[in-house]
């Protein structure tokens, strides 16, 4: 997104107020669909309701029931349940708008990875739920229910049931995104698999802590969140691992495309800087090589033929071109670092990389002078023109 920019500079809000007029729109498109998914689960809330409820229900003693202590409860209570539902089940319409919000800011490299996450976000969550409704409710209202004290009937209020259990979906359905939060950690360069497997006894520890917080004072309910939050955080480092070698191989694989410079005069015979004449099959029935002939514009026998270049490739050769005008500029004559930015997008704009260009030019607006913002700003309202 485009940072912030001083409202007297002329012209400057036009990129931050877009963003927001975006952002509002994809908001007012997920009330949209969380109102046309209330429709569906309203007629149903009492049936939900009862769903959601029969852990406890079923450990109840006999001729026991839940009350309702207000006089509104028994209609928003399960309208209550029936908006969270609505939530749940738009779901997947909620995070498409969340991604084409985000998506054009991301590169190619970025986008495979953040679709895996967010759909594997979505997935635990709800795993997480059905975790604590199948596994850890019966456990809990059991427990609940034998300790009970001798002359208390167990009637439990059925909106103070509901904030109980939203409670531990909602903590059970955090807590099972741990994976995704380990791999986000490496991912964004913060840490290391190494360094999250060094710290497992202090995870361990902090899972059992997390436990007793969030969960009642038994040990069932703790031992049941904490377990499985440890578990989720050694998959969590065994698949950050697998990514940190996938990054390695893709960035070798990256420096191999680019050939290296040859140095003056090795040319392999001739002049000195003179390049090899091209090689080129005869197209004879022998299959012999043709040394010298001319090549015409475009003749696909030519191997050093143009092809468009991906992000990662020209990312690759802007760097190589950065580093060697680094190298070779006497000290006095090296480029100012915004200078150089602003350069930088116009290698971009012209390589037809224009989202690269503005994520450049919008660091320019936040860095740069009056002059150079200027600048900046030209370039922005050129490839908006083109």
């Amino acid at each position: 997104m485009a940072p912030s920019i001083e409202p007297d500079e002329p012209g400057a809000e036009q990129p931050f107020i877009s963003h927001l007029i975006e952002l509002r729109d994809r908001l007012i498109r997920m009330l949209i669909g969380v109102g046309i998914a209330l429709l569906v689960t309203f007629p149903f809330a009492n049936d939900i309701y009862t769903y959601v409820a029969a852990p406890l229900i079923a450990k109840l003693p006999e001729g026991s029931t839940m009350i309702a202590t207000q006089v509104i409860s028994p209609f928003l209570t399960p309208f209550k349940l029936a908006l969270v539902a609505a939530v749940f089940l738009a779901m997947p319409y909620l995070l498409y708008q969340l991604w084409a919000f985000i998506a054009p800011g991301l590169y190619r490299h970025e986008k495979r990875l953040a679709v895996p996450l967010l759909a594997s976000s979505v997935v635990l969550f709800y795993v997480g739920m059905a975790f604590a409704y199948f596994l850890v409710f019966p456990l809990i209202f059991g427990f609940m229910a034998a300790t009970t004290p001798e002359g208390v009937s167990m009637m439990t209020d059925i909106s103070a049931y509901l904030d109980f259990v939203l409670a531990l979906f909602f903590a059970f359905g955090i807590a099972f995104e741990v994976p995704i939060a380990t791999i986000l950690l490496v991912v964004t360069g913060l840490t290391t698999p190494d360094a999250l497997a060094e710290k497992r006894p202090y995870v361990i520890v902090g899972a059992f802590v997390i436990g007793m917080l969030l969960t009642p004072p038994d040990v069932f309910s703790q031992t049941l969140l904490a377990v499985p939050m440890w578990l989720l955080f050694e998959l969590g480092v065994f698949a950050s691992r697998i990514l940190v070698r996938e990054r390695a191989a893709r960035e070798a694989a990256e420096a191999a495309l680019v050939p290296p410079v040859p140095p003056d005069g090795a040319g392999g015979g001739g002049r000195a800087g003179t390049a090899a004449p091209p090689v080129v099959p005869t197209g004879g029935s022998g299959g012999g090589l043709e040394v010298g002939r001319e090549l015409e514009p475009g003749d696909p026998d030519d191997p050093t033929r143009w092809s468009p270049l991906t992000d990662e490739e020209m990312e690759t050769e802007l760097d190589l071109e950065d580093a060697e005008a680094a190298r070779t500029a006497p000290p006095r004559a090296r480029i100012d670092p915004i200078e150089d930015k602003i350069n930088r997008a116009n290698r971009l704009r012209e390589l037809d990389n224009p989202l690269a260009a503005r994520q450049i030019l919008y660091q320019v607006l936040e860095e740069g002078d009056a002059s150079q913002r200027q600048v900046a700003r030209n370039i922005l309202s050129q490839i908006d023109e083109t």
